[in-house]
């Protein structure tokens, strides 16, 4: 007698998720949609490898970004890691291929990036980013059209009230060395991104112990990061913040070109907002930065964040490569929207089900959907030949939004009762010619 055989519990990791069907079609439409506004814009799609060598990865996004990358002794006794995102290897890519891409590249790439962070609503520890970037061109073109893609993306998705907050990393550098601490720039720059998270106690607390801050440098930090208004008033503040500061006042000058591309562009005020408190954690970012919110969930954290990083090629290469670029961040955002009751409740990418009602005519149907399928439209056939209504109820349950019926007699007449799902109604069409049928099925869904 053999023994009975013990099942394995089918659980899934802490921080990782499945997608079932009804998850998993708004998500994969979200993507479409994402490639269809990056290629708008002229980028191109590109793919790198999940895993690379640990040290092309490491000290790149920052001590944070280190903590929590997954990283192993491969079979071949390699040191690797998996990417934490999609702009350390693209560096390394461009720095590779440099010869052969040429410049400006302006590429897309949508790929699962993997952080060992803490997980919670909207954040896991494998997710997917969106990723977009221009390399090869320090003109404030390429980081205007980046606020714009966000803007564009955001509205193609149908998000909601979003607001873009944008800031210039180097008017902080021309603060910081007017204030004697541009030596511990990294460190001020991780603890101000936490600043919406922990507060402004807890951030000059850190300002104190990692940067060496003392309070009246904390205190200014802090009054920095606190202006508010227009982005004209801000700027006026910013002014004098920096004067004598080279950097200080290129990242003011980088600011007023930036929002004046953005209202010739048409995107109001309302929609992009001068935030001087965003500093993005990640070290490599050198000017420009991004974070995205949506209005009716902000505590959600930033939906689609990047920067300008004009030196992080440098690592891989002597030819100068500086990029701009920002990231989608899908699974959270699908997560906001799911949270708002935002996304459509579908289990089924087709939107038309032909019943199998005559059992003798399987041959029939499946000349019928294929035709039909040819002339564009997405058509399930049910396999088996049961009873019309148990095959409604499953129409009903997946979303379908048609059942195409023909029974014997319909099949004998050369017609084709037409069912709209969601209220009942029912039309006839003929089955031939099949263009006929598919645009008056097209007109029907509309």
């Amino acid at each position: 007698m053999s023994e009975k055989r013990q099942l394995i519990q089918p659980r899934t990791l802490k921080g990782f998720r499945d997608y079932l069907p009804t998850a998993a079609i708004p998500r994969e439409a979200m993507m479409e949609t994402a490639r269809g506004v990056f290629q708008s814009y002229g980028f191109v799609p590109i793919d790198t490898p999940a895993l690379e060598y640990e040290e092309i990865l490491t000290g790149k996004g920052g001590e944070e970004s280190d903590k929590q990358m997954f990283r192993f002794e491969d079979a071949g006794g390699r040191k690797v890691a998996m990417r934490f995102d999609l702009t350390v290897p693209l560096a390394r890519y461009v720095a590779q291929y440099a010869g052969e891409l040429g410049t400006p590249f302006k590429r897309y790439h949508i790929a699962p990036v993997w952080r060992g962070e803490n997980p919670q609503r909207g954040r896991y520890r494998e997710f997917v980013q969106c990723d977009f970037d221009t390399v090869g061109t320090t003109s404030m073109t390429a980081d205007i059209e980046t606020a714009l893609v966000i803007h564009d993306l955001l509205v193609a998705l149908d998000v909601g009230e979003f607001t873009i907050h944008l800031n210039n990393r180097k008017v902080l550098s021309g603060l910081l060395e007017r204030l004697g601490l541009s030596e511990r720039s990294a460190e001020v720059l991780r603890a101000l991104d936490k600043l919406a998270k922990i507060g402004p106690e807890k951030v000059s607390a850190e300002l104190q112990k990692t940067a060496g801050a003392s309070p009246d440098q904390c205190a200014k930090v802090l009054a920095f990061a606190a202006l508010e208004g227009d982005t004209e008033a801000v700027i006026a503040q910013l002014e004098p913040l920096v004067a004598g500061s080279e950097i200080g006042e290129r990242g003011v000058a980088e600011l007023r070109e930036l929002f004046g591309g953005l209202a010739a562009a048409g995107v109001t005020e309302g929609r992009a907002r001068l935030d001087v408190s965003i500093a993005r954690g990640l070290d490599y970012y050198t000017g420009t930065v991004y974070e995205t919110f949506l209005d009716a969930l902000p505590e959600i954290g930033s939906i689609s964040s990047g920067g300008r990083y004009d030196e992080l090629a440098n690592l891989y290469t002597k030819q100068e490569l500086p990029g701009v670029g920002a990231s989608l961040g899908l699974d959270r955002l699908f997560g906001a929207l799911e949270h708002l009751g935002k996304l459509p409740t579908r289990n089924t990418t087709a939107r038309i089900l032909v019943p199998f009602f005559a059992e003798d005519r399987r041959d029939d149907y499946l000349r019928l959907v294929t035709a039909l399928r040819r002339e564009g439209l997405a058509v399930e056939f049910y396999p088996d030949p049961k009873k019309l209504g148990a095959q409604l109820k499953y129409a009903d349950k997946r979303g379908h939004e048609l059942a195409l019926i023909l029974g014997e007699d319909e099949w004998r007449s050369g017609t084709a009762q037409v069912k709209q799902l969601a209220t009942g109604e029912t039309s006839t069409l003929p089955i031939e010619p099949i263009g006929a049928l598919a645009d008056g099925l097209r007109g029907i869904l509309g």
